[in-house]
């Protein structure tokens, strides 16, 4: 994983094409358009060409940029199949394939955080990392008093790379402003460079593990390992054996995948209430079914900080959506900043936009689907000006909320789960199941 910082500037580099890009396809609308071209159709011109160009960049780069783009996964939707599709491919293709350290590399990094006698605090240490991703890797080992651990140790120059990436990314405003106008992408990109930050400090990462742990702690549920041991680049955890996520969804029983799937929703939903802290990396491989029937829970290192548990906003506008209220609605998402003040939007198409999203808790029991999934995404690639997606923002506050709903979704729908969700936003969401307010008696003589 060398290639941090040996890359530096060439990553600088692809960054840089994108405003250079840009430059030149508004120039060349400005000539279409003395030729007599209409300005809607050069402008849609000019939006795809613009997209296709910085999603093939921020998929070929790995740190910031992809985090950006995970934050705009719902934008992307926006898109069409044939400009977002390769930069999801070449996404996944990063993610499944990081490379691993030599392990050279890994004793010079154990021995530069931990000291020369590092070996000293492990029985053994498999050399070998059972887990690797975009900023660091995970090896087993056995810890001096005998229990099994887990070892994550952060990829030499990361940190670097990342923030260098966000500084890059801070100048490319006015791109994302001609796909998606009513995205404030400067508070965005703040957001996510304060939240990545905390993901390269991994004492950050245990104290916000240690607060999950001790809100499960014997949970008949949920497993959340214990942390032994960290500094800033080093964390040593409890090692916790069973069956990946993935297999589940890959191989699982329907009786596996249902049951997966209504604990996964449940933490999701119960941490911010239960930790005040909600866990904002909701991919499978950060799951397993443990032997006996509790899921655990790994990787804290993206974690939002939700003190008061979730936005009650978020719940009172759901229950209001459902009851069909749409210019209260539209009132409340400007109040909490989706829409910005000069935004105008079509309430009827926002409706078609959010029903999807509401659609599993107007029922008492809901079965996700890739289908159904699909038939959604359907309904909002198109680039066209009224497209509410692209009219859209995405608070600061929400950024991480927004990235667990739509990653969460999508594992839902490959587990294929059926089960009562509906059940777990009324326990855990506040707003959501509160009446609305009785209409006063008349007074009677």
């Amino acid at each position: 994983m060398s290639d941090f910082p040996r890359n530096a500037v060439t990553r600088s580099a692809k960054l840089a094409t994108l405003p250079l890009g840009f430059a030149g396809r508004a120039a060349l609308g400005v000539g279409k358009r003395i030729g007599g071209r209409s300005a809607e159709v050069v402008a849609q011109e000019i939006q795809q060409r613009t997209s296709e160009q910085m999603f093939k960049v921020l998929g070929e780069l790995k740190g910031g940029a992809m985090k950006v783009g995970q934050a705009l996964s719902i934008f992307e939707a926006a898109l069409p199949p044939e400009i977002a599709g390769p930069y999801r491919a070449t996404l996944t293709k990063l993610q499944d394939a990081a490379p691993p350290l030599p392990v050279s590399a890994v004793h010079a990094v154990l021995t530069e955080q931990l000291g020369d006698d590092w070996r000293e605090h492990f029985q053994d240490f498999d050399d070998v990392p059972t887990a690797a991703a975009s900023i660091g890797q995970v090896h087993k080992a056995v810890w001096h008093d005998g229990r099994q651990v887990a070892v994550k140790i952060q990829y030499p120059g990361a940190g670097k790379a990342l923030l260098s990436d966000f500084n890059q990314l801070a100048r490319l405003g006015k791109l994302f402003g001609v796909l998606m106008p009513g995205l404030d992408i400067t508070a965005l990109l703040g957001e996510l460079r304060e939240r990545v930050a905390e993901e390269l400090d991994y004492l950050k990462e245990a104290q916000a593990q240690h607060g999950f742990a001790v809100a499960y702690r014997d949970d008949p549920d949920f497993k959340v390992p214990e942390v032994i041991a960290a500094n800033e680049q080093i964390l040593v955890s409890e090692w916790v054996d069973g069956t990946p996520l993935s297999r589940i969804i890959a191989s699982g029983t329907k009786e596996e995948r249902d049951r997966a799937g209504l604990l996964f929703v449940r933490f999701l939903f119960s941490s911010p209430s239960r930790a005040g802290l909600l866990h904002a990396d909701p991919h499978p491989g950060n799951f397993r079914v443990l032997p006996d029937g509790r899921l655990g829970v790994l990787d804290f290192g993206a974690v939002s900080h939700m003190p008061d548990g979730y936005p009650e906003a978020f719940g009172t506008l759901t229950r209001i959506f459902i009851q069909g209220d749409m210019d209260t609605v539209v009132r409340g998402l400007r109040e909490e900043g989706f829409i910005r003040p000069h935004i105008e939007i079509d309430p009827e198409a926002l409706r078609a936009f959010l029903t999807p999203y509401v659609e599993p808790t107007q029922v008492e029991e809901f079965t996700f689907s890739r289908e159904w999934l699909q038939r959604q995404a359907a309904t909002v690639t198109d680039l066209r000006p009224t497209n509410v997606v692209r009219q859209l923002n995405l608070p600061p506050s929400y950024v991480l909320i927004n990235r667990v709903h739509i990653a969460g979704i999508g594992v839902l729908c490959q587990l294929g789960a059926t089960a009562r969700f509906r059940d777990e936003v009324i326990r855990w969401v506040p707003g959501f199941a509160d009446d609305p307010p009785a209409e006063p008696a008349l007074a009677t003589t």
